[in-house]
């Protein structure tokens, strides 16, 4: 495992072991904690503690870099509307990737969902001009991501 990996199932432990909807970390001890920099710490957050991935992250300058992060509870329709609402004009297949990773990994989706979700939004299937390929690639996308049950 990385120690990215590590760190973020530290944090995800102290949801289940705090069993409320918020925790509060110390980023310099954190990082003394697991040996590594502060700015690690702060990485793993930002990539990992996303609102699209469930979580509101609060953060307080000074005094060791106080952080609040909030579990955000939403229903699976909630969570697609959400993604919808945010993807823009434009998606890459590589941050199509990243979104069906989260969503398998909070089972927001099947597996065959996902790679039928990969596969229509493809290089492979959308031969395209490059300027309008992520356009049409996100127009897909969207519609099938609403026709989601």
């Amino acid at each position: 495992m990385r120690m990215s990996d590590i760190i973020e199932e530290f944090i995800k432990d102290l949801f289940d072991e705090d069993e409320s909807n918020f925790i509060e970390i110390q980023r310099n001890e954190l990082a003394q904690q697991f040996n590594c920099v502060p700015s690690q710490i702060n990485y793993v957050i930002s990539t990992r503690f996303k609102p699209s991935q469930g979580y509101y992250v609060e953060s307080k300058r000074g005094g060791g870099g106080n952080i609040k992060i909030k579990k955000i509870n939403n229903t699976k329709s909630d969570y697609i509307m959400h993604i919808i609402n945010n993807i823009g004009r434009t998606v890459t297949a590589n941050d199509i990737n990243i979104l069906l990773s989260d969503f398998l990994t909070y089972n927001i989706i099947t597996e065959q969902e996902a790679r039928l979700l990969k596969v229509a939004t493809s290089d492979n299937v959308l031969k395209l001009d490059i300027d309008i390929k992520d356009e049409v690639r996100a127009r897909i996308f969207k519609n099938m991501l609403l026709n989601i049950e």
